[in-house]
């Protein structure tokens, strides 16, 4: 799906790594893209910064965050999820973080997350992102933000956070239709990362 859809926006492919398949070669490339398994993750970024090449990276799991502190190196951007509208939704909780914060409004946070069954994670990394995004703006622990995590039949994804007070509730959902979303905001922050060179 990303070298479609890379294809379509005139990139060319000139390497892919897969389980059982490497087919051209990392010095070709200008960026590389690496969604994998929170066991390979860090693996894959270090043999691509080996090549001379920054990464997008969308793995979740590992500790992506160890190695974006790293320095001199090609670079690197994670992301739990780089999906366009996923990152409306966490524009719009970090706003409703900071009015109940400013306002001192009693709300309680809790977060919803359902993906399909071969999912790996649990919660998910786009939930923990949340989390801990609306707990920091909001100065509460990410512990005080409980997230449930369902898995059933092949749903892309579907990340829910609810604000309830004795006066309302408010719900912040963010249904992906498929692996399409992300796949996109994955090649456009490549492209950013080409335009940074």
């Amino acid at each position: 799906m990303i070298e479609r859809i890379a294809q379509k926006r005139g990139h060319e492919i000139v390497c892919i790594i897969d389980l059982d398949m490497h087919k051209g070669n990392l010095s070709d490339a200008d960026v590389a893209i690496e969604f994998s398994t929170p066991a390979t993750a860090e693996a894959n970024v270090r043999m691509c910064w080996a090549a001379g090449l920054p990464v997008v990276c969308g793995t979740t799991g590992w500790k992506a965050e160890l190695l974006m502190c790293e320095q001199n190196t090609p670079g690197l951007v994670w992301k739990s999820n780089f999906s366009e509208g996923v990152q409306m939704v966490m524009d719009f909780v970090g706003l409703a973080a900071r009015e109940i914060y400013l306002k001192q409004l009693d709300y309680k946070a809790s977060i919803s997350e359902t993906h399909h069954i071969h999912k790996l994670d649990a919660p998910s990394g786009t939930a923990k992102t949340m989390a801990e995004e609306f707990a920091r703006i909001a100065h509460i622990a990410p512990t005080d933000v409980p997230i449930e995590s369902i898995r059933e039949g092949e749903v892309p994804g579907i990340h829910t956070m609810t604000l309830d007070s004795d006066e309302d509730t408010i719900i912040i959902t963010h249904i992906a239709k498929g692996r399409e979303g992300f796949a996109l905001g994955a090649v456009l922050a490549a492209e950013e990362l080409i335009r940074q060179e």
